[in-house]
């Protein structure tokens, strides 16, 4: 072959893998855009996410201002400590609540409810409910007779829900028993708060927070067919369904939890008598459980509203 037949071969070789190398190096470069690009689109769909998940959970203008006011700290224990340690003599002179509280109702024939070896106690409500609220502090005073709470949270119900409809008794002053625990050597007690204070914007609903066990909502829909709140059950022998008494005498925004606290221990206030007649009415049904135990809360004036449950 000759020199220049070589030389030919030689430079049209070196052509083919200069082009082949720069094949490769575009190749190279399309797979490093594509996976940037990849890593790019994965970022973005990362950020909506985040946006969108945001955007539905955030919270209500309307809502942010529920809870307003509420006590904290010092004084949350200051209001506690007075309604969880209310007189005898001061729930005793409410008797029967002045003829404005409905008393439990008995359901015969259901098997007893117990938790831990003793009567339970099942609270089933929502943080947005005006009657649930004004049912708190009534619950707040008797179980108080048999135990101690801690944990208890205040805040307001809702003032409207998502779709702008507003509540009744809107603001009212009140606890939350989420995120609380409660100890008694004679009764368990368990709080359910199915939803918060929290509109879903747009919706009659509020934000979810506690649920219920199986065997919880059995009892709940079994004694409470139509789910109405607040649902009281001590031990499947009586029931409390919705307020025993009107949440509007509690005035909404217009009264704080110090006010209502105050009142609850003056024996002739209208609310006092609302309030404790009410606690008295769930002591009694309470004591009917334990064999009027203890003698401190199942005093006389209490077993002789027990007839009448």
């Amino acid at each position: 072959m000759g020199k220049a037949s070589r030389t030919k071969q030689d430079s049209s070789r070196r052509e083919k893998i200069a082009a082949q190398r720069q094949a490769e190096r575009r190749a190279e470069r399309r797979t490093r855009l594509m996976i940037a690009g990849g890593a790019l689109v994965a970022v973005i769909a990362i950020v909506v996410a985040i946006v969108v998940i945001n955007a539905n959970h955030k919270t209500p203008a309307s809502s942010s201002s529920a809870n307003s006011g509420a006590p904290t700290g010092a004084a949350l224990t200051s209001v506690l400590s007075k309604v969880t340690s209310v007189p005898s003599a001061v729930t005793d002179a409410a008797g029967n609540g002045g003829g404005a509280v409905t008393p439990p109702k008995t359901v015969p024939g259901n098997p007893p409810l117990t938790a831990n070896g003793h009567p339970e106690v099942l609270y089933v409500g929502a943080e947005y409910c005006p009657y649930c609220a004004a049912e708190r502090w009534a619950m707040m005073v008797a179980l108080s007779k048999f135990g101690t709470f801690s944990g208890v949270s205040a805040i307001r119900s809702a003032a409207a829900n998502g779709q702008g409809t507003a509540e009744p008794a809107p603001n009212t002053a009140t606890f939350s028993f989420h995120g609380s625990t409660y100890t008694s050597n004679y009764i368990t007690f368990t709080p359910r708060e199915l939803e918060t204070n929290q509109p879903i914007q747009g919706q009659a609903n509020y934000t979810a927070l506690d649920t219920l066990s199986s065997d919880q909502n059995s009892v709940f829909t079994k004694l409470n067919p139509n789910g109405y709140f607040p649902f009281v059950d001590f031990g499947n022998q009586y029931t409390i369904i919705g307020a025993s008494y009107d949440p509007t005498i509690l005035k909404g925004t217009a009264m704080t939890w110090d006010q209502i606290a105050a009142a609850v221990t003056q024996p002739n206030s209208q609310i006092g008598i609302a309030i404790n007649g009410t606690a008295n009415y769930m002591t009694a049904a309470i004591c009917k459980l334990t064999n009027n135990q203890p003698a401190a809360a199942c005093t006389s004036t209490v077993q002789g509203l027990e007839s009448k449950i």
